[in-house]
Parts: C-alpha cells; structure tokens; sequence
C-alpha cells in the first residue's frame, strides 16, 4: 500500500521543480567600438553593458580565442592587435599585426591568425604560441574580409578595390585561386561544412555565393527594401547558422538585417536594426545574434528561432565587430 503522505511529498516536488526557472546559458559579448576606442562587454544573461575596456585607436576586427581565454582586438591606428584576458579585463598583450589591420580570422586549430592589412595588400600570418608573424601573402589591392575553411586548408581574403576573393593554402601560404566579385567585396564566411562561401559586396550591392571546390560563384542574392534606394542596402557583414538553415546579411545604412534561406539562397525576411548596422556574432547556443549598430551606437538582439529583433542594448561610441566568450 502506498502512503499518500508519500504523494503528496513527492507531488509538491514536483510542482517546485517545475515552476523554478531552468539554469540560464550566459554568455558574454565583447563589442569593439571604432570612435570610442574601446571594447563594451555585455552581459547575454541581463542583455545589458556591465564594462568598458580603453583599448587602442580605432579598434574594429575582434574575435575570441577558442578556449574563450583572450580577446583579440585589432586597433588598427596603432597597428597591432591586442590581446584582452577574459578573466581580468584587461590587456595583456599584441600581436604583431602588421599595418592597419581591420579584419582578421583564426584558424579551426587556434594556431594561426590570418590578418588584413589594408594598407598594405597583404595577409599577414601571426603564430599565437610565439606571438610572432611568421609569413606575409600579397594578395588584391584594399584587402579586408577574412575567413578560414573548416578544415583549415584554406584563408579566404577579398579585396575591396580589386574586387575579388583570394584563396591561400595555408600549408604553402601562397595565393592559389582569384574569385571576380561585386563591386567592393566585404566580409566572407564559409558554411560550417564548408560546402559553401559566401561573400557580401557593399557597392554591389550583391551576397555572392561561392563554390569552394571549383572557385566559382555559383549564385548572387539581391536585396530589395521597399522605400529605400538601392544605394543605401550595403550589405557587409554575415553570420550563418551553424546547420546552414539561415544566413543573416548585415546591411548597413539600410539599417536592416537580411535573412537568407541556407537552401535556397531567397531572402526570406528583413529584420528592422539600428543605424548603419555593420557585424554581428552568435551566442554559443546559438539562441541568438548581436548585430552592432554603428550610427546608432548600440547592439540589436535577434532572436534566431523567431526570426525576430527583441532588444536594444546601448554600447560606445561606434560599434563595429562583436566576438563572443563564456561567462
């Protein structure tokens, strides 16, 4: 015979458990803005600013570490990359960038960062065991956006004024195929199976789809906003889900961010921003993504599932890249 004295003990258990909130996933953002020459640390459990952390002159690349250690954080004017401890907040290091780096890439090992010097129509390639470049790849003139294979055999360099993609083996770190491009070619980003790279082209206009196998573009998206020209839809940055349903197209002065069908490559939808949204960056559960807003000075949170903008987070002054780390 069961004691309902037992139930009942068990049934408000029950009842508890239930009703107290499931653990939260906190993560925490690091938002470089470029006029404010500094870092803005957001915490993703209260969606709000909890630090500021001074760097160099006009920070804007900024990636974390995959152990989610350091910060890496290029201040372009002071041309070097600088190394921020997530434990402490504070700047422990550089890299020896090269002249004026903008955006840069780490590679799926966490052993190489592959840097674009604008000034410089190169990729500068930094060892992060000995903090020191170990090889300089002249690619197109004005290179700026950088991506790495997710197999770690190739970084992917597009050149804003030569208008193309750049492929180095990054076993010979010599430049092996050139992709033509839209006017203005940006940022780069490969699928996470790395079936396919996409490219965005500010003065094109485009999202330019590109076979990786034969260095081909297979395909490039055009964006249309009712009521906006043609000239403010600038696409720039782009973060692509990790099972490659949606593409999200950061585009610019439009102040929207386009979302792109993985499969099919049709925009699905525009999600309304803050102004001259510029790049953006996953939680880690991918629940979500921050989109800096450089006009506008703050950071738009889009839930992903929803498809939907939820918040506005205010930042410094001129928010451009975004990384994320643990708590």
């Amino acid at each position: 015979m069961i004691d309902t004295r037992v139930i009942g003990h068990l049934g408000l258990t029950v009842l508890l458990l239930a009703s107290t909130p499931a653990p939260g996933f906190a993560y925490t953002a690091y938002v470089s803005n470029e006029k404010g020459n500094s870092v803005s640390v957001i915490d993703t459990d209260t969606m709000a600013t909890v630090a500021t952390i001074k760097t160099g002159e006009r920070p804007r690349g900024i990636e974390a570490s995959h152990d989610g250690k350091f910060v890496f954080v290029a201040a372009g004017d002071d041309n070097t990359i600088q190394i921020i401890d997530t434990a402490t907040r504070k700047i422990v290091g550089e890299l020896p960038s090269g002249p004026d780096p903008e955006q840069f890439a780490l590679d799926p090992a966490g052993k190489f960062v592959y840097v674009a010097n604008e000034d410089d129509a190169a990729v500068t390639v930094i060892d992060l065991e000995t903090r020191k470049a170990v090889a300089k790849v002249p690619v197109g003139v004005e290179p700026e956006g950088i991506a790495v294979s997710p197999d770690g055999k190739f970084a992917v360099c597009t050149s804003e004024t030569t208008s193309m993609a750049h492929f180095i083996d990054t076993a010979d770190r010599k430049v092996v195929a050139n992709v033509l491009l839209g006017s203005r070619p940006r940022a780069a980003a490969f699928k996470a199976d790395g079936s396919e790279l996409w490219i965005t082209s500010e003065v094109g206009g485009g999202l330019s789809i590109v076979d990786p196998a034969t260095h081909t573009v297979k395909t490039v998206v055009h964006f249309e906003i009712p009521g906006l020209r043609s000239e403010k839809i600038q696409p720039v940055g782009i973060n692509i889900t990790h099972d490659g349903k949606y593409g999200f197209i950061h585009l610019g002065p439009s102040n929207r961010v386009a979302v792109v069908d993985g499969t099919t490559h049709q925009v699905v939808k525009y999600l309304l921003v803050g102004q001259r949204v510029w790049h953006g960056a996953f939680t880690p559960d991918g629940k979500y993504l921050l989109a800096a807003n450089g006009l506008s000075n703050d950071v738009s949170v889009i839930d992903v599932a929803g498809l939907k903008v939820i918040k506005s987070i205010q930042v410094g002054e001129l928010p451009w890249g975004i990384a994320m780390g643990p708590k």
